[in-house]
């Protein structure tokens, strides 16, 4: 990352927090878990470019050159070829195709801990991509693992995946929230990193303790926490998530509804209640459009395609055009620093 880039992605992720710094103040007001707070996110003026732009926050893409590019699962000893292509040329292809302006890759799982191809992609495509990155969340050097993938290779945040630890898995989720990990989170904040958690439900207070202990580190909650709408009573964890609005730092992805809904049936209509309690919570200003593979990948993961994920937003009769807006770009422009 270039030494403007990187001053630039500073300030406008001061700029996005110092606004929910100032939300207290909003005359907006929600229902969180039975009380009344004031949440939304001070709004900015943006101008007629802003709103054309279309930011998908979420795009997982992957090499099809093992040799340069080795596929390390964490978890799958055997994982020795990914599925399906998913190259960054179908996603640049893709977003052309569709006017989705920019992207934020996030790195797979297929390549594990070595976020040299997301990192190459980004220094192909400067104007139009972002990446984070992923990093063992149980190694004693986690904070100096952050820092060398920002300075070194110029990511600009990272993803954790509480949702792979739960019930003891893999050792168990205890570092999300253990003493050793504020080092990581300091350390975050002195490099302007954005955080994303893809992350169960019950795991949330622990994501809490930790976003309220560093206000200055913007966290993302990836698809709406993947709370099961066909749970037998899916309330409890629903209020789990409401209840993360209380934290001006933490935004939300409204993505995957295809496994969030309990159709799996697009427009996944019945899932738009539930949309509306998080937008009510968290308000516009804290919401982002993301969806997951790019091109022909999307049919082998069973999502939809490009223009349909977009247009997902037009069919919630709960947002205005305004809203729409924020959501699809002009939050994430702000975040990440983005140039139209």
């Amino acid at each position: 990352m270039s030494f403007r880039s990187e001053n630039l992605f500073a300030r406008d992720r001061r700029t996005f927090l110092n606004a929910a710094a100032h939300s207290l103040a909003s005359l907006a007001t929600v229902s969180v878990v039975g009380e009344k707070r004031n949440y939304a996110i001070a709004s900015q003026s943006d101008s007629p470019t802003e709103k054309s732009i279309v930011v998908d926050t979420h795009m997982h893409v992957w090499a099809n050159d093992a040799s340069r590019y080795p596929f390390q699962h964490p978890y799958q000893q055997d994982f020795d070829k990914a599925p399906h292509d998913g190259t960054v040329e179908m996603l640049i292809e893709d977003m052309d195709q569709h006017g989705c302006t920019h992207a934020v890759l996030v790195q797979v799982i297929y390549h594990g801990w070595d976020n040299r191809y997301i990192a190459d992609c980004v220094r192909r495509f400067p104007d139009r991509l972002r990446a984070h990155g992923l990093i063992d969340p149980k190694e004693s050097n986690v904070a100096d693992k952050l820092e060398y993938w920002m300075k070194e290779h110029g990511l600009h945040g990272m993803r954790f995946s509480p949702i792979y630890y739960k019930d003891g898995q893999h050792g168990g989720d205890g570092w999300l929230d253990a003493d050793e990990t504020h080092r990581l989170w300091k350390k975050a904040e002195s490099l302007s990193a954005v955080f994303n958690f893809f992350i169960a439900p019950r795991q949330l207070p622990k994501l809490a303790k930790m976003v309220s202990a560093h206000p200055g580190v913007c966290v993302i909650i990836d698809h709406l926490s993947q709370v099961d709408l066909k749970a037998a009573d899916p309330e409890p964890d629903v209020t789990r998530l409401i209840e993360m609005a209380r934290y001006e730092n933490v935004c939300v992805k409204v993505s995957e509804l295809s496994s969030v809904s309990s159709s799996g049936t697009y427009p996944f209509t019945d899932a738009y209640p539930f949309v509306k309690r998080v937008y009510e919570a968290f308000g516009p200003d804290r919401l982002l459009f993301g969806t997951g593979y790019p091109g022909s990948a999307r049919a082998h993961y069973h999502r939809p395609t490009l223009d349909r994920e977009i247009a997902l937003f037009n069919h919630m009769p709960f947002l205005s055009t305004e809203d729409r807006s924020k959501i699809l770009g002009r939050n994430a422009k702000r975040l990440w620093g983005l140039a139209v």
